[in-house]
């Protein structure tokens, strides 16, 4: 396996909790877009599942970090160095505990829905 000269992997990829930290982020986008929209979304449980390559780095004490490998890494990288891993989050509101809405507070309103002709 090829090194970048400090002595780690120069694989393409990303850390796991980098992944985590991007689905975390988009989520909070969302909510951000929907203020003022009549209509609110629970997030329900977010089911991930990635393909990850162990490595423990030879700086820093000597950890070992989960990266997140493409999909299509070749087939050499593949053969018993990769593990897959796949986990459920389930999103609660920091402040209540509560699940997560994506959305505005009001309920909004269904009253306009169907107004056009009725259907046969």
């Amino acid at each position: 396996m090829a090194t970048d000269g400090t002595g780690t992997s120069d694989i393409d990829g990303i850390e796991l909790a980098d992944a985590v930290e991007s689905i975390r982020n988009q989520l909070i986008d969302a909510a951000g877009r929907a203020t003022g929209r009549p209509v609110a979304f629970e997030v329900g449980d977010i089911q991930m599942e990635f393909t990850l390559e162990l490595r423990k780095e030879i700086k820093g004490g000597g950890k070992v970090k989960a990266w997140v490998v493409e999909a299509g890494a070749d087939a050499s990288r593949a053969t018993g160095r990769t593990h897959k891993v796949a986990f459920t989050l389930k999103p609660r509101d920091a402040a209540t505990g509560g699940p997560w809405q994506i959305g505005h507070e009001d309920p909004g309103s269904t009253a306009h829905f169907g107004g056009g002709a009725p259907r046969p």
